[in-house]
C-alpha cells in the first residue's frame, strides 16, 4: 500500500465489525483497535457520536479519511489494499457482479432479515426494497450453488462479508441452514484470517466480560 497513515477500526466484537475486522486480517492491514464496550453503551456518548452520529460499528479512520457503513468499508479497504487481490479492479468483468453482491447485502438481504427477525409486515412488493424474503433467500442461494464463492471460484472481500453474515444469522436461526449457506460458511471461516479475526474476536468479548464482572 502506497499511503501509510494509521488505520483505525472502531470496533465491538460479536457485531457487524467483526466482519471488518476479518477483512483486515485478510487483507493483512496494518491497523489499530478502538475497541467500544456495547453493553456499557460506549457507542452511545458523546466521542464516538462524533465519529459515526447512528451510533454503529464498524467505521474506520485512515488519515483524515472517515468512513462509515459496511458495505462502503468492505469497498474501501478492498480497493486500498488492492495488491491482495480481493476486489476486482475497475475494468474487470467481474467488478459489476463485486458491487452487485455487496450492495446486495445491505439492500436486500439485511432487511430482509431484520423484517423477518422482528415478526414484522414487510412493505408491499412495489415498495420494499428487497421484494420478498423468499426471493431474497432462493436468489442468494442459486448464486452461491454455483460456488465455491460469490463470484464462482474467485474468492473476494465480498465473501468475507456474506460468510460472517451468514454465519450469524443461520447461528441465530434468521435464515434458513440450507445446505449451500453452511457449507458457505464452513469455507470462509476455515480462512485463515477469518479465523485469526474469530479468535481475536472471543477475546476481546472474555475481556469485556472480566471488566463488567469485576
Amino acid at each position: 500500500m502506497s499511503d501509510q497513515r494509521t488505520l483505525t477500526l472502531y470496533h465491538a466484537p460479536n457485531t457487524r465489525s467483526s466482519a471488518t475486522l476479518a477483512l483486515l486480517e485478510e487483507l493483512k492491514a496494518p491497523h489499530e483497535l478502538h475497541v467500544l464496550n456495547m453493553k456499557a453503551g460506549e457507542q452511545r456518548g458523546r466521542a464516538y457520536l462524533a465519529v459515526n452520529p447512528m451510533g454503529k460499528v464498524p467505521a474506520i479512520r485512515h488519515g483524515d479519511v472517515l468512513v462509515t457503513e459496511q458495505v462502503a468499508i468492505t469497498i474501501y479497504l478492498a480497493d486500498l489494499y488492492s495488491e491482495a487481490g480481493l476486489a476486482p479492479s475497475i475494468g474487470d468483468r467481474l467488478r459489476g457482479p463485486y458491487l452487485r453482491w455487496l450492495v446486495y447485502y445491505a439492500a436486500c438481504f439485511e432487511p430482509a432479515v431484520v423484517d423477518r427477525a422482528a415478526q414484522r409486515e414487510p412493505a408491499s412488493v412495489r415498495m420494499s426494497p428487497y421484494g420478498d424474503f423468499d426471493t431474497v433467500m432462493k436468489t442468494l442461494a442459486e448464486q452461491l450453488g454455483a460456488g465455491p464463492f460469490i463470484l464462482g471460484d474467485r474468492f473476494t472481500a465480498a465473501d468475507v462479508l456474506w460468510g460472517t453474515g451468514l454465519s450469524w444469522t443461520i447461528a441465530f436461526q434468521l435464515v434458513p441452514a440450507l445446505t449451500v449457506f453452511t457449507d458457505y460458511v464452513s469455507r470462509i471461516n476455515a480462512r485463515p484470517g477469518v479465523a485469526r479475526a474469530r479468535a481475536r474476536d472471543a477475546a476481546l468479548a472474555a475481556a469485556q466480560e472480566v471488566t463488567e464482572a469485576g
